[in-house]
């Protein structure tokens, strides 16, 4: 993003104009890395003052983190990975699937199933708290109470609108005369999808795994609903409980915030090249 050109600036030369553009981007790095900044070091100081900020510790210590431990905050930052993992793959798995029926497929009653899938992002979480608790005691069909199981956590969150729609727009791209010559070549319905269809599709991937990755790992609420043992916790409820807690200290809070925060960072930079790729390709597309 250039925010000089957003300004009027780059085409503006001269001593002033560098200065300007400076002053410009030195004001969205405080603002952007400002609260990352002050989080980061706040972590690893053994003395906080609010009304200060400073760019390194005074006093650098890991204390926060060892009584972050003593919290059993790894405890909830492993749950934490275990049902963005499992959560993820299941989502992106049914986001491809059902994009390639929706993309490549006609069959009736297509547009009522886009159509719910808008519905349900439209939807606040708390409206279907109630009738997701219900299901989750008695899974139809099956007849299963997934509350208390990490499938219960994993499982509501392994269809999402949002990663659906955006794999089927960028799938109907895909030029069907790829399709067409692979057939000619003898290739079947499964490999024509595997080895065409989700390769080409990659800057997408890139697109609904940060976004997946963000949405699972702030879940609160559907957590909240299904662990009925404090050892079940994911992070974000742990935050919570930490905060509530007056034998907690800022420190040890701050420092289970980072713990919260890194990992959505780490997985924005993993995706990096592939998200920015999707969202210029549907720019250029659009």
């Amino acid at each position: 993003m250039r925010f000089d050109s957003t300004l009027g600036l780059e085409s503006r030369k001269g001593p002033l104009a560098v200065a300007a553009r400076f002053v410009v981007y030195g004001l969205m790095v405080v603002a952007f890395t400002g609260p990352l900044v002050g989080l980061l070091v706040s972590a690893f100081s053994k003395t906080l003052d609010p009304t200060s900020f400073t760019l390194w510790p005074d006093e650098f210590t890991l204390e926060n983190f060892i009584q972050a431990g003593d919290k059993n905050v790894y405890l909830y930052l492993l749950n934490s990975f275990v049902v963005v993992g499992f959560g993820l793959l299941l989502q992106m798995l049914v986001s491809v699937f059902a994009a390639y029926a929706l993309a490549r497929k006609k069959f009736r009653g297509m547009t009522v199933v886009m159509l719910l899938m808008l519905a349900t992002m439209m939807l606040p979480e708390e409206i279907i708290a109630i009738p997701l608790s219900l299901v989750l005691a008695d899974l139809p069909v099956l007849h299963l109470n997934l509350i208390g199981t990490y499938a219960g956590m994993i499982l509501p969150v392994g269809a999402w609108g949002f990663s659906i729609l955006v794999m089927t727009e960028f799938m109907k791209e895909v030029p069907v005369e790829l399709e067409e010559a692979a057939r000619i070549d003898g290739a079947g319905e499964l490999r024509i999808f595997a080895t065409i269809i989700v390769p080409l599709c990659r800057p997408a991937l890139g697109v609904i795994g940060v976004f997946g990755f963000t949405m699972i790992w702030d879940q609160y609420l559907l957590p909240l609903i299904v662990a009925t043992e404090s050892t079940m916790w994911t992070l974000p409820i742990a935050l919570r409980s930490l905060r509530s807690d007056e034998e907690v200290g800022i420190g040890v809070l701050l420092a289970a915030s980072l713990l919260a925060l890194l990992p959505s960072i780490i997985a924005f930079l993993a995706f990096q090249r592939q998200f920015m790729r999707g969202l210029t390709s549907g720019a250029i597309k659009g």
